[in-house]
């Protein structure tokens, strides 16, 4: 082997430090864009063709104007689910079919309250009309799980069967503790509001519209660093706050539009770990 002399030493020496300095990965993982809408308490109800015909203007509104979302996520009280039968959820179905992107949705007190109580939809009949045939979906329990571009989603079903008050049971707070440990920045879908931010002070109607167990799940949920955000609604009032670090929403009832024909939904976008977001109208 070649002595190597001090001059050789130096001159390798300059060359080495002329080469690009390779540092490591950042912890803070990056990740793709993630964008997509909102849209809860649409209340489609088959005795109101003007209801029908709002749903019909969602998703051409969308396929229109914003063409490269993700996906659209669906918070409860879809539909009324007061017809004999499952005409009112075939119906929905086969509005949000014709979106250009999927479509995720849990369900609300309505969906949950069919009438009459023995008739479709069902816990069940929803699961197989708009949960199974998804599968991406990891499903457990009443819950599911969906896995796009780093982020998880959880989509929470915080309903008590023919009741308008909701909570969440042990089974799914353990489902949505078991994702929140995997560290991925995480967001959660569900349909009852985790606070009174409109300032109730009748306490029958703070346990009809405040997730009954709220206390238990904010502790046990917010307290991970990376569950990012929350969408509900319920009380279609909009708000947009913070829960220890995590934004919280609470959108618009899209039965309740600004005017006429103006339907309300939430437009977000998550970009390098910052969260946008805006109330949007169809018209």
């Amino acid at each position: 082997m070649p002595k190597l002399t001090r001059r050789d030493f130096i001159k390798s020496a300059a060359a080495l430090s002329a080469l690009p300095i390779m540092t490591q990965a950042s912890d803070k993982e990056s990740h793709p864009a993630l964008s997509f809408i909102h849209v809860t308490d649409s209340h489609m109800d088959l005795g109101d063709e003007n209801s029908v015909e709002a749903m019909e203007t969602m998703a051409s509104f969308i396929n229109k104007n914003y063409k490269d979302i993700d996906f659209v996520l669906f918070g409860g009280d879809n539909f009324n689910n007061n017809v004999p039968g499952d005409k009112d959820a075939r119906t929905f179905k086969k509005i949000i079919d014709t979106l250009h992107c999927p479509s995720y949705l849990v369900r609300g007190n309505k969906e949950s309250s069919p009438k009459p109580e023995n008739d479709p939809q069902n816990l069940a009949d929803f699961e197989a009309m708009f949960i199974a045939p998804k599968k991406e979906l990891i499903k457990h329990g009443k819950d599911w799980m969906l896995e796009k571009k780093g982020y998880l989603i959880l989509g929470l079903d915080s309903n008590i069967e023919h009741h308008n008050n909701g909570r969440y049971t042990a089974e799914t707070l353990d489902f949505a503790e078991s994702h929140l440990k995997r560290g991925k920045p995480t967001i959660i879908l569900n349909h009852h509001p985790y606070t009174n931010y409109w300032g109730e002070k009748d306490p029958e109607k703070i346990h009809k519209y405040v997730l009954n167990n709220t206390e238990e799940a904010q502790k046990r949920l917010f307290d991970y660093k990376n569950l990012i955000l929350t969408l509900s609604g319920h009380k279609h009032i909009d708000n947009v706050s913070e829960i220890q670090g995590t934004k919280v929403i609470a959108t618009r009832g899209f039965v309740r539009p600004l005017d006429l024909d103006m339907y309300p939904m939430r437009y977000v976008e998550i970009t390098d770990g910052k969260i946008s977001e805006k109330l949007i109208y169809t018209s």
